[in-house]
């Protein structure tokens, strides 16, 4: 990006990743939309990169009604058919049907808890867990807290629901601060 900040090594070189990087990775999220959204980009990653779910994130919400899990659980099979042929979308036929399935099991998760960002949240105390990790490879690709909310979701219902890619959601949503101590944005989103 042109600038002397100090960023985690995982985003340099490529201007999307830096700035999805600088301002998204790690903010708090609390709009139950956006965590959908979140979750969903986070099942479609699993096997891939994060940067090949982040080029097509514009074709994800346009394809994907912006993740509005309400329309997402009424997909039909040509729905499923229309997304499966989408050339600018990931197209994985188990991911799309879990999509649908994870938009119905999160409505109703909605339902017992109010809203699943107060669900998730909970597992957190509503406040994010701050690491302090020196290098990339100090930072885990899970946690006994991601197993536990994994299987939590899986008894819910919910597919592509792994400990460790809950483990990158909780990153993403800001549940969890995994920037690195010499990152900027490590301060920045520890106070």
């Amino acid at each position: 990006m042109g600038d002397s900040k100090v960023r985690c090594p995982w985003c340099l070189g490529d201007r999307l990743y830096e700035q999805y990087h600088d301002c998204q990775w790690g903010v708090p999220i609390f709009d139950d939309r956006l965590i959908f959204e979140m979750l969903t980009l986070e099942t479609f990653q699993a096997g891939l990169s994060w940067i090949t779910v982040l080029k097509r994130r514009e074709n994800f919400r346009y394809a994907m009604d912006n993740f509005d899990y309400e329309k997402i659980a009424l997909y039909s099979p040509k729905k499923v058919e229309q997304l499966l042929s989408n050339k600018t979308i990931i197209r994985n036929r188990l991911k799309i049907t879990s999509l649908i399935t994870n938009a119905k099991a999160f409505i109703e998760t909605r339902k017992s808890y109010g809203s699943f960002s107060e669900y998730l949240w909970a597992y957190v105390d509503n406040k994010p867990i701050v690491n302090y990790h020196q290098r990339m490879s100090d930072i885990p690709v899970f946690t006994d807290l991601s197993v536990e909310i994994s299987k939590d979701l899986k008894s819910k219902g919910f597919r592509f629901v792994g400990p460790t890619i809950i483990y990158s959601k909780m990153q993403a949503m800001g549940m969890i601060n995994d920037h690195l101590v010499s990152c900027f944005r490590h301060n920045e989103l520890s106070g």
